[in-house]
């Protein structure tokens, strides 16, 4: 079954609408229309332009956004600017692309810094230069001049896998269960509270799974099979993977497939890229924890527009928005597999 978070809040509401009606409006809307991301600063008509600098354009996650940025400048009546690496996740790719992008002196950046403390520089050269920063899916180390933060519930996600690991494994007090974890990158914040989560998770309540290996893959799913594949011959006693991100679970998968482990070791992966969703059905997931990166896009946008418009008001604009996950399995309908499933 899909199980979301529980919660109350203002922040969360909002959240929960988009991802509930409102998403499905936003999807048909971009069905439906013919804009185009621009590529240029603010025009001579006085239309907002707004850059939007992601980690890795390959990566469905980041697709994803850019259907709901996409849907949301068009209707706000915008110019988008779309940039990032094709499809290497670091620093180093993603600094270059965010000089391009402030060099046309957009109205407002979004920006997914691959790292917390290396992009620091880039929010202070764009408040410099006047121009608002919000931060969606990872953030910088110091968010005070940030509009606004928003991402999913990642240490929740972590929880998360950790209770939905030890069901898949039987966990039993007194016994030891061998888990690795497969991640992106050591500092980008989604992954790092990811493991946070999960590592607080099965201290409180499955101390005897053990985390025996971690490796990086740079949002490269060819570099997670080959870890993968690795692990399964070093530890031939592993019970289960937590691939903390949907290119590390695509990676997982393959390995798990041509070894033939296919439902003798548990998989939980992250992120609903359509390929994995059909997956869980054949038993090589045993879980996908899915975000909504379109309704993460869409507010970013509508965060800065009601900011630009307003005369550089933060009324009504939440510091931080967490939108909460949920959970797929075999037992979630094929109704809710095909509306958290990421769009293309």
């Amino acid at each position: 079954m899909v199980r979301p978070t529980k919660t109350g809040s203002p922040v969360a509401r909002r959240a929960l609408a988009l991802v509930g009606g409102g998403l499905a409006g936003l999807l048909l809307f971009t069905a439906c229309s013919s804009t185009k991301s621009g590529t240029a600063g603010t025009s001579g008509t006085g239309k907002l332009t707004i850059a939007f600098v992601m980690g890795a354009e390959a990566d469905p996650f980041f697709k994803a956004m850019k259907v709901g940025a996409e849907a949301e400048a068009a209707a706000k009546g915008v110019t988008l600017i779309w940039q990032g690496d094709p499809s290497q996740y670091s620093p180093a790719t993603q600094i270059p692309y965010v000089d391009q992008v402030l060099a046309q002196k957009p109205s407002g950046l979004v920006l997914i810094p691959t790292d917390p403390d290396a992009l620091q520089a880039s929010v202070t050269k764009a408040t410099a230069l006047g121009i608002p920063v919000v931060n969606v899916d990872t953030h910088v180390t110091d968010l005070g001049n940030v509009l606004s933060f928003i991402t999913g519930d990642n240490a929740d996600g972590g929880a998360k896998a950790a209770d939905t690991m030890a069901k898949a494994i039987g966990y039993q007090s007194g016994s030891t269960y061998q888990v690795v974890v497969g991640l992106t990158s050591a500092t980008a914040t989604t992954n790092v509270a990811r493991l946070e989560g999960f590592k607080a998770q099965l201290a409180a309540k499955y101390p005897g799974i053990q985390i025996v290996d971690q490796a990086y893959s740079q949002s490269q799913p060819a570099t997670a099979n080959t870890n993968v594949s690795n692990w399964l011959t070093k530890y031939p006693d592993l019970k289960g993977i937590f691939a903390i991100d949907g290119t590390n679970a695509t990676g997982a998968a393959a390995a798990l497939q041509a070894k033939g482990l296919v439902g003798k070791i548990a998989l939980i992966g992250y992120d609903a890229y359509p390929a994995n969703v059909d997956l869980i059905a054949k038993g090589v997931f045993t879980a996908l924890i899915a975000q909504d990166p379109a309704a993460e896009a869409k507010m970013a946008i509508d965060d800065l527009v009601s900011y630009l418009n307003s005369g550089k008001s933060k009324n009504g604009i939440e510091a931080k928005v967490t939108i909460p996950n949920v959970v797929l399995d075999k037992d979630t309908s094929a109704a809710d597999l095909k509306k958290y499933t990421y769009v293309q």
